[in-house]
């Protein structure tokens, strides 16, 4: 009997130190991590697949257990801030949601690999930073460029080269007594020239009212040398002011030949065009005789990981991962979205789609719209004004300082 229990002892000792021996040489036992996502229907199967194939890249380190159900992304905020502790782990939403997300501490920090994953936009100066990170800390991952506008062109008139500056898009109107359109009678279009210049618009911090700088006097470049160069390009020859019905009709009939439009409008232009139909991000523009890039509004979605989740660091990893090049890409093709992606935004895929390649080159030169109502009507005057050639000859500063009084009244 004793000697059965020494064997026992000996027997239990030696599997022990098998255990140990296999978890040294194996490493730590894989993590068991569970993971839910809320996500659109029309996105869905492209998560689905990307956590498949990351699930496939990471099954020595982790077994992934997960959820994907469908919300659609207007009403993701509300669900989420209903009950952020039962949320889904991993979400995607509209940038226009991000404030009301960030300011509920809905939002997890993101902690893994900052830099890297704001290199592959842009970098911290893109537009798609701004939307993402408060006070240099990121909040959300890029997944997607939507709505935005841009430069459509004939290529029988223009090159590559030729419409990176309205200056020479405007040359070669003039030469071939046709029309470059953009449309000053919205603010909307009117903010790339002044955002351009290095100007500000945008919320106060309790989103009451706009913070629109427009007028201002110092700088590199002030309100007035703004105004003046939109003044010299609404005098030139093959310049209009068209909104969506008068581009389509002008473009149709070959009188217009460029133009700045957005995404919606690319099936009809085409089949106006056909074969010379071509986009691109917006040219750069005159102002103090230096060339300015133009800027835009531009619509963004985003992946969040919930502030409550039990799985930081793996769904950090995911959140990058589902939003990477690879994936941005798979996107595309699967349901047309335009990459923010710098990388994707350049492959030959997305170059074969011109709005979309061009929707995504501009958006390194872009910024959500956060503004208050005030400002359509005060920046449509202005607009109007300027197109019309300042008729009355009123004093451009007086122009900009009522408008920016007007803008920045508080919202009713």
């Amino acid at each position: 009997m004793k000697n059965s229990k020494i064997l026992l002892r000996s027997a239990v000792l030696i599997f022990a130190s098998l255990n140990i021996m296999l978890l040294t040489s194996c490493g730590k036992a894989k993590d068991q991590v569970k993971i839910s996502v809320w996500s659109d229907e029309r996105n869905a199967p492209v998560i689905e697949e990307g956590i498949e194939k990351f699930k496939e890249l990471h099954k020595k380190e982790v077994d992934i257990e997960y959820t994907i159900s469908l919300e659609g992304e207007v009403t993701i905020k509300d669900m989420v801030l209903s009950d952020v502790e039962n949320a889904a782990d991993l979400y995607a939403f509209a940038d226009d949601q991000f404030n009301d997300l960030y300011k509920a501490g809905a939002l997890l920090e993101i902690t893994d690999n900052v830099d890297g994953v704001l290199a592959e936009v842009g970098g911290r100066e893109a537009g798609v930073a701004d939307i993402v990170t408060v006070d240099g800390k990121m909040y959300a991952y890029p997944e997607t460029a939507g709505n935005g506008y841009f430069l459509y062109y004939n290529k029988a008139y223009f090159t590559e080269d030729d419409v990176k500056s309205l200056d020479k898009i405007l040359e070669i109107c003039r030469k071939n007594n046709k029309k470059f359109t953009y449309d000053f009678s919205s603010g909307w279009y009117l903010y790339g020239f002044f955002r351009g210049a290095g100007m500000t618009l945008g919320l106060n911090e309790d989103g009451t009212a706009n913070i629109c700088d427009w007028n201002r006097t110092d700088g590199e470049y002030t309100g007035s040398d703004v105004a003046e160069a939109l003044l010299k390009i609404t005098e030139d020859p093959g310049f209009i002011s068209l909104g969506d019905d008068g581009f389509l009709a002008e473009a149709e009939n070959g009188n217009v030949i460029a133009g700045v439009n957005g995404p919606w409008n690319a099936e009809k232009i085409q089949s106006f065009w056909g074969d010379d139909y071509a986009a691109a991000k917006l040219p750069t523009y005159t102002v103090k005789g230096n060339q300015v890039q133009m800027y835009s509004f531009m619509g963004y979605k985003l992946l969040g990981i919930n502030s409550t989740t039990k799985n930081p660091e793996w769904c950090m990893k995911l959140a990058e991962y589902l939003t990477n090049e690879e994936n941005q890409l798979k996107r595309f093709e699967v349901i047309g979205e335009s990459p923010v992606n710098v990388k994707a935004a350049q492959d030959e895929r997305v170059k074969a789609a011109p709005a979309v390649a061009a929707l995504a080159e501009q958006s390194r030169f872009s910024n959500v719209q956060s503004v208050a109502a005030p400002f359509w009507d005060a920046s449509q005057k202005l607009g109007v004004t300027l197109a019309a050639g300042n008729p009355d000859g009123r004093d451009l500063q007086e122009l900009l300082d009522d408008m920016v009084k007007e803008a920045t009244a508080k919202a009713e």
